[in-house]
């Protein structure tokens, strides 16, 4: 069985097939799932992310009025999300999460998900100096734009 997370996430991903924009009330969805509305924040911030292809727009007031929208990932908002994701570095989780939500939407194939994993894991990219996330960053910004001006 699956935890409340995870349905939750599903919820709202049910909710968002049919269009690519959905307001939520925080508090409505909260009473719905019977939790706190931090659960539903929590949900939001780790499931619903820029990486992932998702905006969240919050709006505090009236019960938590929450806007979430789907991207298209046409070839203008794929270049605004990895320049806007990848500005100031990013760490491992949420790089992975970006890379295959690109898989997800077809814009890498499989070998090159898998190539760009390796490229971004710390191992990779030892350094003595720490600064990863802007390295890892860096990497993935040039080799996404790369790709996908081969298209």
């Amino acid at each position: 069985m699956s935890n409340i997370s995870d349905m939750i996430e599903n919820f709202i991903l049910d909710q968002l097939s049919e269009f690519n924009e959905l307001n939520l009330s925080r508090n409505d969805l909260a009473d719905y799932f019977n939790v706190a509305p931090s659960q539903i924040n929590y949900v939001l911030s780790t499931r619903f992310t820029y990486p992932r292809g998702f905006m969240v727009e919050s709006r505090r007031g009236g019960g938590g009025y929450i806007k979430l929208t789907r991207l298209n990932m046409d070839n203008d908002e794929v270049v605004e999300l990895i320049n806007k994701t990848l500005k100031n570095g990013i760490e491992f989780i949420p790089a992975v999460q970006l890379i295959d939500n690109f898989k997800e939407k077809n814009l890498i194939d499989e070998g090159q998900c898998e190539l760009l994993k390796c490229a971004i894991t710390d191992k990779a990219l030892s350094n003595p100096v720490n600064n990863n996330n802007i390295l890892r960053a860096n990497i993935l910004r040039e080799i996404l734009i790369h790709i996908l001006k081969e298209d």
